[in-house]
């Protein structure tokens, strides 16, 4: 039996081009932060953060897609990580958007001034 060496260069160069595509998008307008974004709201929390964790759970779920190979893997455990993962993620978000919300609004209309 001989196994041939199939070289993966190409793919490597394809996930090194769609993350490195992402990434400047996050900081281009991370750095520019573009008004129409900014300034719209939407469910609580201005597009450009909505933005930002949507491109996060895209990289996310690129990196275990292709660095821990799960596109090789069975769908039923593809299905048990990556759900799992999202479905932590948006909670962790949902938490995080809830209780800051709570912590600005006491705070705002505290009668004791931000003192950081």
């Amino acid at each position: 039996m001989s196994h041939e060496h199939v070289s993966n260069t190409k793919r490597i160069w394809l996930v090194f081009g769609i993350l490195s595509v992402v990434t400047t998008v996050e900081v281009i307008l991370g750095i520019q932060k573009p008004a129409s974004l900014h300034m719209t709201n939407f469910l609580g929390m201005n597009l450009l953060n909505w933005i930002f964790i949507i491109l996060t759970i895209f990289k996310a779920y690129y990196i275990v897609w292709a660095f821990m190979h799960m596109e090789g893997e069975k769908s039923t455990l593809r299905r048990a990580v990556v759900w799992t993962v999202i479905f932590l993620i948006l909670y962790l978000t949902f938490i995080l958007l809830t209780e800051g919300h709570y912590i600005f609004g006491v705070f705002r209309d505290a009668t004791i001034k931000w003192n950081f």
